[in-house]
């Protein structure tokens, strides 16, 4: 479970270092573009902050990173890390897993009882 720790926060720690690269980047390029007069500074500062707004924004959708618990503690961690929207999620999940279990337990034993049955014979 270490190894996968080590890997989850390498990618985590590669993002974050895409991040900074683009926005040191972007910064570079507008302070450029102040010098040469085709933008004020004041636009400069609002467009930076856009880009970092949006760079976040864009991270926070695109990169998803799933960890499946080994034990019942680290599934207690994920627990109390979830939101109530995504713990919502997940009780309507549960039910619709335990539907589809009732069912399928149901029509089993309708099929044993097919089965046994000596009227079907």
């Amino acid at each position: 479970m270490e190894k996968l720790s080590d890997n989850l926060k390498k990618i985590f720690l590669a993002g974050v270092g895409a991040v900074a690269v683009t926005a040191e980047k972007s910064k570079e390029l507008l302070d450029e573009m102040v010098e040469k007069g085709e933008l004020t500074v004041e636009q400069g500062k609002v467009l930076n902050e856009e880009l970092k707004h949006n760079i976040k924004k864009t991270v926070k959708e695109k990169v998803n990173v799933s960890v499946k618990p080994s034990s019942a503690e680290e599934l207690s961690e994920l627990l109390d890390k979830m939101t109530p929207e995504q713990i919502a999620a997940l009780k309507e999940q549960i039910r619709k897993k335990e539907t589809e279990a009732a069912d399928d337990e149901k029509n089993a034993d309708d099929t044993d009882d097919d089965l046994k049955d000596p009227e079907n014979e």
